[in-house]
């Protein structure tokens, strides 16, 4: 069972599957209802609104497979946009792809395809899986396009979703992606990708938030780190740690958020001094071997999916927390994002950020 966008990466996994010989059949999880659709009459509106499952059933047609859509709207809005909400108000900066892969796409929908008759289930991610006959293990690899690698979004797999799961893009580059989609005569060979994340048209954070959450922007102090008041702020959901722009603040130099403390409903900026970071503690940890490592390790690092990979020490974990050191400061380290460790190519797992260490 290919998970099925209606966009060239998982369209082609499917068409390259089904050449190499496998029953393929697609399906495409409808996730999220636009707010127009659910107010009365939204079933009339929906009839002009483009619906996310077309593209992917043209591209079942054209490669003559089954098609199922899987309507998880429900789950989805509990396991991944309350938590989205829970966390802004909490002042963190969630990433919600990565919740959607653990709690959704290799969760429910592994469930389903497997009820379905599926053996394995595909997507269009770009990663690499491996089998250590040796230590008797999956590895997650880094795809070898590094540009395009997602192993960031994939570090909460475990072993036991690893063995049902297939990566069929992670040995491609996108240009070679597209060049056979379209000699597969697959319509998404030339549909640009989208940045947004899929339940936010058009990036718009603020306004989600203040729709979906209920956000109340509440204006509340802005200090410096020595306590002093600089100004006031419009809201702590319209801020995230690291921003710069957009804090309505003449200080004759750049600052930063540092801290948002929903408690106080306040925020605290700092000059480029205070926001450079010498380590962090992350939580909610998940390693793909099934357990952490038991000495301290020089690992790869990333804190941000497009943040370049950096050395740094992971220590073992004590009391549910990781503690990574870096050799040279890092900026703007968010917590509620991942970080994600790696050994090379291998992924070794990955966690939440829970707080910044100077």
């Amino acid at each position: 069972m290919v998970a099925m966008s209606g966009g060239v990466d998982s369209s082609l996994a499917a068409a390259l599957l089904k050449e190499q010989g496998f029953e393929v059949m697609g399906a495409t999880m409808r996730l999220w209802r636009p707010p127009a659709d659910r107010r009365e009459g939204g079933e009339e509106g929906r009839k002009n609104l483009p619906d996310p499952a077309e593209d992917a059933r043209r591209a079942a047609e054209t490669l003559a497979i089954p098609f199922y859509v899987f309507d998880f709207i429900q789950p989805f809005y509990e396991r991944v946009v309350q938590y989205f909400i829970d966390e802004y108000k909490r002042g963190r900066t969630p990433n919600p792809c990565v919740v959607c892969n653990k709690r959704v796409k290799f969760d429910l929908f592994i469930e389903k395809a497997r009820n379905l008759g599926a053996e394995l289930v595909a997507t269009g991610h770009y990663a690499r899986l491996s089998y250590n006959e040796e230590e008797g293990r999956y590895l997650l690899l880094k795809a070898h396009d590094k540009k395009k690698d997602q192993t960031y979004f994939l570090y909460n797999l475990s072993q036991r979703q690893l063995q049902h799961i297939l990566f069929p893009l992670g040995h491609y580059r996108k240009e070679e992606t597209r060049r056979l989609a379209a000699a597969y005569g697959l319509e998404a060979a030339n549909k640009p990708e989208s940045q947004e994340i899929c339940f936010i048209p058009g990036n718009d954070y603020k306004e989600f938030l203040r729709r979906e959450g209920k956000a109340k922007e509440e204006p509340g102090p802005i200090y410096d780190t020595e306590g002093n008041l600089l100004g006031r702020h419009k809201g702590i959901t319209n801020y995230t740690i690291g921003q710069r722009k957009g804090l309505g603040l003449a200080l004759g130099k750049p600052v930063y958020v540092l801290e948002i403390n929903p408690c106080t409903n306040s925020l605290v900026v700092g000059g480029e001094e205070d926001n450079s970071f010498h380590g962090l503690y992350a939580e909610k940890l998940n390693f793909i071997a099934g357990k952490a490592p038991e000495q301290v390790l020089e690992a790869g690092i990333k804190i941000r999916y497009n943040a370049a990979e950096t050395k740094g020490l992971l220590y073992p974990v004590v009391d549910g927390r990781a503690r990574v050191e870096f050799p040279q400061p890092l900026k703007a380290v968010t917590t509620g994002q991942s970080v994600v460790f790696y050994l090379g190519e291998e992924v070794l797992g990955g966690g939440i950020i829970s707080k910044a260490i100077k």
